[in-house]
């Protein structure tokens, strides 16, 4: 058995661990990032990157079919779903390569395998070939980050009841499909297959999908999904789903009804659970709570074993890419001797890539009514001349903000382009902008982002458009 010894050694190469491991290097120290999968993670190779390459595909494909909106007349359209997986894949593939790039310039080792505690400094590693390595760091940062969550009742086979990881890979689209769980999973698969016409039912057991986001910005993506043929079932309790030789059936109860939802396939979309198990956490003694490790964010992510740290997505919500990264990088730099801002988890923007897309950060108007006074504005997209010119008038930007300093409290964003439009909300909060500072800022006509100009003028009620 071969032994190796670094500064920091990170098991997981995701957003949180690759991204940390390169910062880390920059830094000065040593550094290996064990990885039994393709460098990149979940994120880069099921989950963010080719979900959204996907997601292009569907928004051509409901602009093609609308072509004539725009004066091209197209005969015998046609729609090949497994030209967009490819696309989705050669997407992946094209950035795991890369990120393993990276690793190589910055002088990271990549080591390939499974990767399990075997003391509070060394972790074994294993191989494909069942070869197995010692690797001693003087510290350690676990960043496995998360898997579908998995219920009893619903029994996944990956053919008749699906996860996100086999929603990726069919070659055509189902007659049918029924999608448990309304969240941003969720609700991404439900447009993709719909814009390739399989007719979908999300069951949803919150009152309404996206219910982590603001409910006037739900029930507006909830409108827009039914226009496109959707049945959407909130309030709605699981009972069981079960998969035949035909298809599946989902028994919900609503309303003390209980009802059978037949499809072709049944994709489980409910959330996702930490890859901790078989890492030897339990043998050196770190702490975890419903499966998930618990840190001490003010000593930098530090487990209760010291010297041992963790990141991302097994250390608990908010599980997102970005959030991995910013700490993965904090980590890397407190390691470093450096003394880093503690992140803001309150300006933590959240982005859902379907059509409209759907993007916030801060406060919903319900969380910001219980803080105080506040003023609200809503600018629909409609009274964008940019939007109107795109054929893109579904949605809104809502501005909340405290009533007294114009402090902004949160925004809400449903429309074209809200995922890049959220950015100068978080950037603006950071700097401590007000709605007034935000709307005396001049921004270029004609844009989207002249609704955030113009949200903000209507907390001052100064609103031109509107």
């Amino acid at each position: 058995m071969t032994s190796s010894k670094f500064d920091v050694a990170i098991v997981g190469g995701g957003p949180g661990g690759y991204v940390g491991a390169i910062r880390a290097a920059q830094l000065g120290l040593s550094v290996a990032v064990i990885e039994k999968e393709q460098p990149g993670g979940v994120c880069l190779n099921w989950g963010c990157i080719p979900t959204k390459a996907l997601l292009k595909n569907a928004e051509l494909v409901l602009t093609m079919r609308h072509a004539a909106d725009y004066g091209i007349l197209c005969d015998n359209l046609r729609f090949d779903m497994s030209k967009a997986v490819e696309r989705s894949r050669k997407a992946a593939d094209t950035l795991a390569s890369g990120v393993a790039f990276l690793l190589k310039k910055n002088k990271v080792e990549l080591i390939s395998g499974h990767g399990r505690l075997s003391s509070r400094s060394t972790v074994e590693v294993t191989d494909g070939g069942g070869s197995k390595r010692v690797i001693e760091a003087s510290a350690i940062i676990i960043a496995t980050g998360s898997r579908s969550k998995a219920i009893p009742v619903v029994p996944v086979d990956g053919t008749r009841i699906i996860t996100s990881s086999e929603a990726m890979l069919l070659r055509e689209p189902p007659g049918s499909m029924t999608i448990i769980g309304g969240g941003a999973i969720g609700v991404e698969f439900a447009y993709y297959y719909a814009a390739y016409g399989t007719k979908v039912t999300i069951v949803e057991m919150l009152p309404h999908i996206l219910p982590l986001e603001d409910a006037e910005i739900s029930e507006t993506l909830e409108r827009a999904f039914k226009k496109l043929g959707m049945v959407i079932k909130t309030g709605a309790r699981l009972e069981k789903a079960e998969a035949g030789t035909a298809g599946t059936t989902v028994t919900v109860t609503a309303n003390g009804q209980t009802e059978a939802i037949y499809g072709d396939i049944t994709l489980l979309a409910i959330g996702r659970d930490p890859n901790t198990q078989d890492m030897g956490l339990e043998t050196v003694g770190v702490k975890t709570e419903r499966g998930f490790i618990t840190v001490d964010r003010e000593k930098g992510y530090q487990t209760s074993v010291p010297g041992i740290y963790a990141i991302g997505d097994v250390i608990g919500a908010p599980l997102l890419a970005h959030v991995a990264s910013a700490e993965g990088i904090h980590v890397a730099e407190r390691l470093a001797g450096h003394h880093p801002a503690p992140i803001d988890y309150g300006n933590i923007p959240g982005c859902v890539y379907c059509q409209p897309q759907v993007a916030s950060v801060g406060m919903t108007e319900e969380e910001a009514r219980k803080h105080g006074e506040i003023k609200v504005f809503k600018m629909p997209y409609r009274a964008s001349g940019k939007a109107v010119a795109l054929g893109e008038t579904e949605g809104m930007v809502k501005l909340i903000a405290d009533a007294r300093y114009g402090e902004i409290l949160g925004a809400h964003i449903i429309g074209a382009e809200a995922t890049e439009m959220i950015a100068e909300i978080c950037t603006a909060r950071t700097l401590e902008t007000t709605a007034t500072e935000l709307h005396k800022t001049v921004h270029a006509h004609p844009t989207l982002s002249e609704l955030i100009m113009e949200a903000s003028a209507g907390i001052d009620g100064a609103a031109i458009h509107i």
